[in-house]
């Protein structure tokens, strides 16, 4: 038999068996309803309390700035909507390279009237601030550029950028899908306003993501319904999913210097 070399983790990750092992408990015994004020639900209480410091914490912020989500389509649909849907005008900013799940969202909100404009990268897929400064304007409402590029792996300058944004009045959104728990992520030395992540990019569960949502930062909730995630996104929460998710995040940012040796390697052999 064949053994398979698995080489399309850009694509999903094998899901971390301690992690697996985490979310186990809140899928078999404490599966109560967070929501509920029972003691049966404590368990799971504290659970979506603990995961979210800890997801806050690998990437320097606040507990009550993470929101948990499906994953990062809905994180990226989120960010664009949810800003369009609030301001009803203005412009949007992005690059010709983002993931679907942006250029998608973009689409749609441009049929309502919206105003999009997608940057052009250069040869070696990155956006240059020159070409956000030319076409950032006062009417901005948001500028969104993908961290790192899900096809060729370029890094884009985000904090350069999202000052660029900022200097005109306009928020900053980054999907950072293929970024978290593989770089070094810090949100306050970034300053961006809104972070999309998704667990099963590193080696979390599939179907569950969070959007990084700064203080202060103004959005629509997104789904009625609920007072879950400070009432901006019903539903009852994956506990399990989560507890999951934060498990993997912190294991892999532990361990980013060991995988990124370890990659190293590898394109070296290869």
């Amino acid at each position: 038999m064949k053994k398979l070399v698995y080489a399309d983790n850009a694509a999903t990750t094998k899901l971390d068996d301690e992690a697996f092992e985490a979310m186990k408990p809140y899928l078999l015994n404490d599966y109560g309803n967070a929501s509920q004020p029972y003691s049966f639900s404590r368990a799971s209480k504290k659970a979506l309390k603990n995961a979210r410091q800890i997801i806050a914490e690998c990437i320097n912020a606040q507990p009550e700035e993470i929101y948990f989500t499906s994953g990062g389509t809905e994180s990226d649909n989120w960010a664009i909507k949810g800003t369009f849907f609030l301001n009803n005008k203005g412009r949007i900013i992005t690059s010709e390279i983002e993931h679907h799940a942006i250029l998608d969202s973009t689409k749609a909100i441009e049929s309502m009237g919206c105003e999009v404009v997608y940057l052009k990268p250069t040869k070696e897929g990155l956006i240059t601030i020159d070409e956000l400064s030319k076409a950032v304007t006062k009417q901005t409402s948001l500028v969104s550029v993908m961290f790192a590029n899900n096809e060729i792996g370029t890094i884009q300058p985000i904090k350069e950028l999202a000052k660029i944004a900022h200097k005109s009045g306009a928020l900053f959104h980054t999907d950072a899908v293929q970024a978290v728990g593989h770089i070094k992520l810090d949100v306050k030395d970034l300053d961006v306003d809104m972070l999309s992540a998704s667990a099963h990019k590193f080696n979390g569960p599939k179907g569950i993501g969070f959007l990084y949502i700064k203080n202060g930062t103004p959005l629509i909730p997104y789904i009625d319904g609920g007072a879950q995630e400070s009432s901006l996104r019903a539903g009852t929460e994956n506990i399990a999913s989560i507890v999951g998710m934060a498990y993997a995040l912190k294991k892999n940012c532990e361990q980013i210097e060991k995988n990124t040796s370890k990659v190293r390697e590898l394109k070296k052999i290869y």
